[in-house]
């Protein structure tokens, strides 16, 4: 003789969804489709207008050169002022979101919390315009005692600039544009932290220190590696602050300090478009879907050096 304590589930027995629940599934997945058409168009549309570009010869462009010795230069000021940008901002946003989450005071924390939120609310132009105007002049006797005592290291060889317009000054006016996005997320990262993890390295006999290395650390890593990610996106297309800042030339140098700067491809694309025609805004489209394939391949990256670490971090 069996007895049943449970009824048992009825084959093929669906949950009800409510009406409310069908209307939210609609318009997140609406939202999520209109991102991949938008996604897609914005491709196919570079891809279509530029490559005439790129197919285009020397003498039907205005800049006289094939698009592969035109877009080069472009392409590696991009990656020398993202980097540097990076480089620079890293550091900073994560030593600025640490002392907001583990060491300032609640009310400190707030308020610098604030600040840091309210510097992501300032245009770009704003900041191309603070960079050339009062950080250049200013910077200029920095530049002066690198090539002075650093010279012999290519990245300062000089000569230095006299107005300071330089491409390590566009990457520090990078930096501190970037740097609010990822102090804000590295910020939330760390208030994720399970606190019994900090509280068990603390029992143990951690400094405070020791306890953010090897309990908070561990624990935000992919977050950190997200956070770099995004801001360099932001850096990759960073247009006005850098079009403003930096005197630009089709070069390829390492000369951090000098005169002659290579550009970026936004900054290049918002210089020239308005006197281009023809197959020259073709060019420059075609430059854009190089920038295009840049972004794409960063994010992709970050997003396999992510997924890596998600099983081991506050990924999950």
């Amino acid at each position: 003789m069996t007895s049943k304590l449970a009824p048992e589930p009825a084959q093929g027995r669906r949950t009800p969804t409510r009406p409310g629940d069908r209307v939210f599934f609609g318009i997140s997945f609406g939202a999520a489709l209109v991102i991949l058409l938008t996604l897609a168009g914005v491709a196919i549309f570079l891809t279509v207008e530029g490559i005439p570009g790129i197919t285009a010869s020397p003498d039907e462009v205005k800049s006289g050169l094939s698009f592969p010795s035109y877009v080069g230069p472009l392409v590696f000021g991009t990656l020398l002022a993202a980097l540097i940008a990076l480089v620079l901002s890293v550091p900073v946003s994560i030593g600025v979101a640490l002392f907001i989450s583990h060491f300032a005071p609640r009310r400190l924390s707030a308020a610098f919390g604030y600040v840091v939120d309210l510097l992501a609310a300032v245009p770009s132009v704003v900041y191309g315009a603070w960079g050339i105007i009062f950080l250049a002049p200013q910077i200029t006797p920095f530049y002066r005692w690198l090539f002075e005592n650093l010279g012999f290291i290519p990245l300062f060889a000089g000569p230095p600039s006299a107005t300071g317009r330089t491409i390590l000054t566009a990457g520090i006016v990078l930096a501190i544009m970037i740097l609010p996005i990822m102090t804000a997320i590295c910020r939330e990262i760390f208030l994720q932290t399970p606190r019994l993890h900090q509280e068990a390295a603390l029992a143990l006999g951690a400094t405070r220190w020791e306890m953010v290395r090897m309990a908070v650390f561990p624990y935000a890593r992919s977050g950190i590696v997200s956070a770099a990610m995004l801001g360099l996106g932001r850096a990759l297309g960073e247009t006005m602050a850098v079009a403003m800042v930096l005197s630009p030339a089709l070069v390829v140098t390492s000369n951090l300090i000098s005169s002659t700067n290579p550009s970026t491809i936004a900054a290049n694309i918002a210089l020239s478009f308005p006197e281009a025609s023809g197959l020259t805004v073709n060019s420059l489209i075609a430059t854009g879907l190089v920038l295009f394939v840049i972004t794409f391949a960063v994010n992709f990256a970050a997003r396999a050096v992510v997924d890596r670490r998600k099983d081991f971090s506050g990924a999950n």
